[in-house]
């Protein structure tokens, strides 16, 4: 049975071709996360609207590199840096949402965005000791919501 990197990359260099986009796959495996990167000039297909293919490409990397596996660990897969640049527009929102939160004092709604999207927020301002964020409503709306904490 092949390692979970060797299957994601299979699934990478399957996909650039059924996509037909001119990419290079690199994979590495650090014992915790398997790390599936496509490298080139135009990968707009492969991230999709919003990020949705490239969270799906995940998703099914994952299932496929873990199959019949009884330890897992995780799989990123990010194309032409598209993950790094999102985080830091999600951080920059995150932060906007805050000061507006804690200005105004009140609740401050985000857009609807994914799973992972709202970790990365959750997670930048959970240091903050002046506000709390809270996930509200129902894929594909699902949203987070970042509240002034009262003194």
């Amino acid at each position: 049975m092949s390692e979970p990197a060797d299957r994601v990359r299979e699934l990478m260099e399957r996909l650039t071709a059924a996509f037909d986009v001119d990419a290079q796959v690199e994979v590495e495996n650090d014992g915790e996360t398997v790390v599936g990167r496509f490298v080139g000039s135009d990968l707009g297909l492969l991230i999709g609207h919003h990020g949705q293919t490239i969270d799906a490409i995940q998703h099914l990397a994952y299932r496929i590199a873990f199959k019949g596996e009884t330890t897992r660990s995780r799989v990123m897969i990010d194309a032409g840096g598209y993950r790094e640049r999102r985080a830091v527009a999600l951080r920059a929102a995150a932060d906007q949402a805050a000061e507006a939160a804690v200005h105004d004092r009140r609740p401050v709604a985000l857009e609807a965005m994914s799973a992972l999207e709202r970790k990365v927020v959750h997670e930048h301002l959970k240091s903050r000791h002046d506000v709390e964020t809270y996930s509200e409503g129902q894929e594909p709306a699902r949203h987070l919501v970042v509240a002034p904490l009262v003194d």
